[in-house]
């Protein structure tokens, strides 16, 4: 097994590095990549929808940014111990109307030793927003090649 620094037990100073590099991950937008921080047998919940493994991570954040059209997310550590880790989001993004929404959530972390993800449970909320209310308006960064 690969490792992922920064490994668990988690301070402090390694738990926020852990919160910055997942919100770097995710706002490449590239399933592949995000998919990398977690292990082979990764369980998730996200919103309604449970998925175990890569593979159907991968297939989940595809469907997830076919239709969250220019999406921009923000993690704040929120607690830590161990190798658990607990933060709050908040995303922006639009649909194919048109239509932007901001959504609020919270995720649960818990780390193999090796300092890949191997459980994510993400509780998520959308919010209907005016264009004029984003609050995120950075460019979209490329992934790498």
């Amino acid at each position: 097994m690969n490792a992922r620094p920064p490994l668990p037990p988690f301070t402090e100073e390694t738990a926020r590095q852990k919160v910055q590099l997942a919100e770097d991950a995710w706002n490449s937008r590239d399933p592949e990549r995000v998919a990398l921080a977690y292990t082979e047998d990764s369980e998730w919940r996200n919103r309604s929808e449970f998925v175990n493994g890569r593979p159907a991570i991968i297939e989940l954040l595809r469907r997830k940014w076919a239709r969250e059209l220019d999406y921009r997310l923000r993690k704040e550590l929120w607690a830590f111990s161990g190798n658990r880790i607990a933060v709050r989001f908040e995303y922006e993004f639009h649909d194919e109307a048109g239509q932007w929404w901001r959504a609020h959530g919270n995720e649960n972390w818990e780390f193999a030793a090796n300092g890949l993800m191997q459980r994510r449970f993400a509780s998520i909320n959308d919010v209907r927003i005016a264009e004029c209310d984003r609050k995120f308006r950075w460019e979209r960064l490329e992934p790498a090649a």
